[in-house]
Parts: structure tokens; C-alpha cells; sequence
């Protein structure tokens, strides 16, 4: 994987200003930078050689230098792709996946996209048109990111280099920063930079020098297969995952695989073993927790005969929430151990698989096991029966709310959740923990200086959904959900996280189960095939059998993540103490300190997760405000979190 950026502009110092972009940008490309003019568009990039690591610097050209690229990320059909162009009589000076593209290009147009099998991220400069494409994959793997405001056109792989450019204001978008506290990740296209904006994947941009504009190339339509037999999706399961992982072990490096010894995990090693791979090198990591998962991955590793490592966590983990927030941008809970993983694994290998995706492609979440047993009557509740239940829900919120039972709280969600049966929508993000249906919240969260405006004027997340939703109202409603999570938690949160943390270190990180055939063959499974008795990953625990060790198939979903309830009593209380202070909050003016003082205060409970993880949140913001609001600590790279203490 590589880092991109670049701007349009005449601005006197681009050069320099190119150069420090690319300098901020380092740890996604730290084997080489290279810069490239023309006129006033300007290109940036900085390498990670994992294919061709003699030829393969950018910007690559055709042959008549009249189109140039910079590039990040890996075409899996290049190859043939490649022999195609060959055949046409494109003359090729590399042997990088890269140097597809403007051939591509040169007889396609931008409409070569739709035939690209991979995860990317790219820039594009037509020099004889002086036009410059954005283009980001099908599914979002790779990130991108713009700035334009009618005059200048600033692009990058993350925010921090564009907000570089002096021309950049650094404003908190608070409607973005409300979908953060509510769903821990933001939905919509915009940052939480006010002005910044993610190219949606499966999306591309045109700047023509005086204005953009911003097209879809290609979108998931679900085909689902009602007459799919069982026997028949496994063997599909087992045809698509290993076309899935073989494409994806091209590499002139070595790689592996990140081992949680769950399912998805264990299956990318079972594939990379029948494929012949030999010294397949695994990764486990643990947090001194309950839940480490270091027996399981054993088994699966001493199964396969892999080289196996592991890495477990300090017992302080949030002294290193200042670099990961850094490297993120924006405030999560689930950094950390991606942060630690990928500076473990880079001592070892460059390229890394992951088992992203298989929990969304084939049911494998504990919120599918709450929304199967009710999905018929999500179809057949009446419209009065769905008021009735709002008011219900509406009453039992202030029964809870006002007396300040926060530890009844996870109580309450689970029957609002079953209040809202009949509407989907709701269901699914009350079990996602969004609570701004409760707008008397709205008081509880925020400021009070705030809180009115926000009421007002901010989209709410149910807006955001709803267009998402509608696209699968004809499904069943799990697979309405499904649908939903592919293209919102799994893109915005998850990828967001795999990314920035895997490329902290320099490490690249692969997903096969997002594999564009796999994929579209996962969404034509229909859902009596994927669960069954209310069991996660029927089908898939079905198609596995034999090919992983039966305790792998029968084990409880966890992966690579902290319980917020040990956290809070191992650092999160101590470090929120230090920084969420009365005084601060207070001239932050964007949060209730009363609110927060209440759950300090509480005696820990598991009941809190919800709590904690909103201190977490809370935590991150204010250290994220400091280092790239208030202060140029960004540039700095400031990472002591004592440094954050007291603000």
C-alpha cells in the first residue's frame, strides 16, 4: 500500500508544500516519495513496495507521457488485465500493477473502473485535458479524501496532509462529531473536519480545473438465490473463498495472516494451507483479558503448521491513544489493538490477511441472533401497533432517564428494541447503541449551550440509514440489515480502523473476504440458508466442518477487541479524570460534565458498557480537538499523553 495526495493551486511554495504533505505522510510509504507538476496540478506519493520493487516508482505514465497516475493499493487482476492490453499493443516499462490504469484509461475512458478486481485508491491527471480523477474501490478498502472550495482542490489517502494547505480551515463538523458519540464512526461522506469530505466508495470524482464532479461507477444489487440449495452455497463458499485468497497472495514480499482464531481468520489459513503456501506466519493478540483468544489460535496455527506469534498488551494500553488518534483522525474504541498488531507483525512481514468481511457476508454478529427470531413480524406489525410502540418506548426512556438509573439503561435498550419491532430501521440502530430517538438525550449528552442547536440543526442518524434501508425494502429485513452493515459499519468503521492501523506501521493489510465475486455470491445465499435455530454463521460453521478443528467451529465470536468494562477499571477512569476535567468540559462547552461525573462515580458494572465506551469516546475527542483544532500538535507529532492531561 502506498499514500497519495496532491492539490490543484498557485499557491508561490507548492513544491513545499507537497513535500511536507508527503513528509506527513511517511508511514503508509516509507520505502520512497516521489513528486510530479504540471502546471498547477500537483501529485504526491510515497511507496510501500509490495509488487515490482525495482520499477515500480510513481507517478506512472503511458507512452506518450500525456496521462499520469499515483496509486494505492493492489489490482488482483492486473495480470490479465495486463496480457488483454498486451495484445491491443500497449507497451509496458514497468511490471506493477499500477501501470494498468492509464492504458486502461487511454482506450476506456473512466469507465475502465467497473472492471477492476481489487482494493485501490487512485489519482489520475489527463494532461492533455488537464482534468484530474479520484477514484476509490468498490467497497471502500482504501481511503481518499477532498477538499474544494470553488477555487483550490486538495486531495489525500488521509486528512492530516490536507489540512497542511493554509487555505484549510480546522472547524469541528458537529454533525459528524454527533454520529461519532452516537455510533462511534460517522455515516455521511463528511469528516469530522468541517470542509473535508471521504470519496463514497465504488465512487469517482472529475476536477476540471474550475469545478468537481462526483459519479458512481458501480453499486452491490442483490440477486438472492431463493432456490439455493445447501449443499450447492457451500461448495460456493469453498470456491469463492479460495479464488478470493489466491488472488490476493500476489507479492514480491513475505505475508501472513492476523489469527484471532475465529472463524473467518482460521478459514483464510485453512485456504492458504491447501493452496501449498508454505512458512505461513500467524498473528494472535491479547489484552490480559478473560476473552484473549490465544488457545484458540494455538489450535488452528499447531492444525495448520504455521509460524505462529504473539503479542500481549500492556496493562496501560491508552498511554498510546494519542498516536493512534493521530494516525486515525478521528476518536474510536477499537485502535488500540490494531495499533499494537500491525508494529508486532511488521517485524516479520509486510503484507497481512484479514477476516474482515465474513461476519457481514454470512451472519456472524450477536445483533443478527436479536433480529432473527423477529424478522417475519417486522413485515406483518400494523402501523398502530408501531405508534403505540414509540409512545411505550417514549415513556419507558423517561421512566429510566429521570431518576438516573444509568445501570438500568442496557435494560431499557433491550425493551425499546423490542418495542420497535415492526420498523427495522429502528430496531437495528437502537441495537447499535444510537440513541438520538430519545431526544430528551439530547440534554443528557450535551452542553447545554449546545444542546438546543443541535436538536435543530444536525442531520440525525435515522437520515442517514433510511436511503440505505430503502435500497433493501424487499428483502427480508435481516437481509436488510446485512445490506445495511456492509455499506455503513463495516466501511466507516471497521475499514477506517484496519487501514489507519495496519499502514501506522507500514504494514498492508488484505481482505479476502471482500473479494468482488465473493461478495455478490454471499448476497445471493438467502438468510434461511445463513442461520438457522437462531445459530450465527449457520452455513458457514456448515461448510466448514472438516476443514477447521471443532472447537474453532463451535467457539463464541470475540476477535481483537477490549471489554470497556475491564478497561475502565484498568486506565480509561484514571486517564478520563485527568482530562475530562470540570473545567475543561466546561470551556470545551460541547458536553454535560454531570453526565460524566455520574458514570466516574458509579461503581463499575458491566451494565456500563454503553458508559464506557462513551468515555472512551469522550476521552479521544478532547485529545483530538487539542492536537488538531487548537494546536498544530498534529505536525508535531505529540504523542505524550500526559501532554493531553488537564487541558
Amino acid at each position: 500500500m502506498c499514500g497519495i495526495c496532491g492539490f490543484y493551486d498557485s499557491i508561490d511554495d507548492g513544491d513545499s508544500l507537497l513535500s511536507s504533505m508527503l513528509d506527513l505522510l511517511a508511514h503508509r510509504g516509507p520505502d520512497e516519495a516521489r513528486r510530479f507538476r504540471h502546471g498547477n496540478f500537483y501529485l504526491g506519493h510515497r511507496r510501500l513496495s509490495i509488487i515490482d520493487l525495482n520499477t515500480g516508482s510513481q507517478p506512472i505514465f503511458n507512452e506518450t507521457r500525456s496521462i499520469a497516475v499515483i496509486f494505492n493499493g493492489e489490482i488482483y487482476n492486473f495480470a490479465d488485465l495486463r496480457k488483454e492490453l498486451i495484445r491491443k499493443n500497449h507497451v509496458f516499462y514497468t511490471k506493477t500493477d499500477t501501470e494498468i490504469l492509464v492504458h486502461l484509461y487511454e482506450d476506456e475512458g473512466i469507465s475502465f473502473l467497473s472492471r477492476l478486481n481489487g482494493i485501490f485508491a487512485f489519482a489520475l491527471l489527463d494532461l492533455k485535458e488537464n482534468k484530474l480523477i479520484l477514484a476509490r474501490d468498490h467497497f471502500g478498502v482504501k481511503p481518499l479524501h477532498y477538499y474544494f472550495d470553488g477555487k483550490r482542490f486538495i486531495f489525500a489517502s488521509e486528512q492530516k496532509a490536507i489540512l497542511l494547505h493554509p487555505a484549510v480551515p480546522r472547524k469541528i463538523n458537529f454533525c459528524a462529531l454527533h454520529q461519532q458519540i452516537n455510533l462511534r464512526y460517522h455515516q455521511s461522506n463528511e469528516t469530522l473536519f468541517e470542509g473535508i469530505y471521504r470519496l463514497p466508495p465504488a465512487h469517482y470524482l472529475v476536477f476540471n480545473g474550475s469545478d468537481i464532479e462526483l459519479k458512481k461507477y458501480w453499486c452491490l444489487s442483490p440477486h438472492i438465490n431463493i432456490h439455493l440449495l445447501e449443499e450447492e452455497a457451500v461448495d460456493g463458499i469453498h470456491f469463492y473463498i479460495r479464488q478470493a485468497v489466491s488472488r490476493q497472495l500476489i507479492s514480491d514480499v513475505p505475508l501472513g495472516v492476523y489469527l484471532s482464531g475465529g472463524m473467518d481468520s482460521s478459514t483464510i489459513v485453512q485456504k492458504m494451507y491447501e493452496l501449498g503456501v508454505s512458512d505461513i506466519h500467524t498473528f494472535t493478540l491479547g489484552f490480559n483479558e478473560p476473552t484473549d483468544e490465544f488457545t484458540d489460535a494455538e489450535i488452528v496455527a499447531r492444525h495448520f503448521q504455521t509460524q505462529h506469534h504473539t503479542l500481549t498488551l500492556e496493562l496501560e494500553p491508552l498511554t498510546k491513544f494519542p498516536a493512534v488518534i493521530w494516525h486515525a483522525e478521528e476518536p474510536k474504541i477499537n485502535l488500540l489493538q490494531g495499533y499494537h498488531l500491525s508494529e508486532f507483525v511488521r517485524q516479520y512481514i509486510t503484507v497481512a490477511l484479514g477476516g474482515l468481511g465474513g461476519d457481514e457476508l454470512f451472519g456472524g454478529y450477536d445483533i443478527h441472533r436479536y433480529i432473527y427470531p423477529l424478522r417475519k413480524l417486522h413485515k406483518t406489525i400494523p402501523k398502530w401497533m408501531q405508534r403505540l410502540g414509540r409512545w411505550k418506548s417514549d415513556f419507558l426512556f423517561k421512566l429510566q432517564q429521570y431518576p438516573g438509573w444509568i445501570k438500568l439503561d442496557e435494560y431499557r435498550r433491550g425493551i425499546q428494541m423490542l418495542l420497535a419491532t415492526g420498523q427495522i430501521e429502528r430496531t437495528y440502530l437502537i441495537l447499535r447503541n444510537a440513541w438520538d430517538y430519545d431526544e430528551a438525550y439530547f440534554d443528557t449528552i450535551y452542553h447545554p449551550s449546545v444542546s438546543f442547536r443541535l436538536k435543530s440543526e444536525i442531520k440525525r442518524i435515522r437520515e442517514e440509514f433510511a436511503p440505505l434501508f430503502n435500497l433493501a425494502e424487499n428483502f427480508d429485513p435481516l437481509d436488510q440489515v446485512f445490506f445495511v452493515e456492509f455499506h455503513s459499519k463495516m466501511v466507516n468503521d471497521y475499514l477506517l480502523t484496519e487501514d489507519r492501523m495496519s499502514m501506522a506501521h507500514g504494514v498492508e493489510e488484505r481482505v479476502p473476504f471482500l473479494d468482488i465475486d465473493l461478495v455478490n455470491f454471499a448476497f445471493s445465499i438467502p438468510v434461511h440458508l445463513k442461520m438457522k435455530g437462531n445459530q450465527t454463521k449457520y452455513l458457514f460453521r456448515k461448510a466448514m466442518e472438516g476443514h477447521l478443528p471443532e472447537p474453532i467451529l463451535r467457539k463464541k465470536k470475540w476477535g481483537f477487541t477490549v471489554n470497556p468494562y475491564l478497561q475502565f477499571q484498568k486506565d480509561l477512569k484514571n486517564v478520563a479524570e485527568k482530562i475530562l476535567t470540570p473545567s475543561f468540559v466546561d470551556q470545551q462547552g460541547i458536553f454535560n460534565y454531570a453526565f460524566i461525573q455520574k458514570i466516574l462515580h458509579a461503581r463499575p458494572s458491566p451494565r456500563l458498557r454503553w458508559h464506557y465506551n462513551f468515555l472512551w469516546i469522550l476521552v479521544g475527542i478532547a485529545i483530538w480537538q487539542e492536537m488538531f483544532i487548537r494546536t498544530d500538535r498534529f505536525k508535531e507529532k505529540e504523542f505524550n499523553l500526559e501532554t493531553y492531561f488537564h487541558l
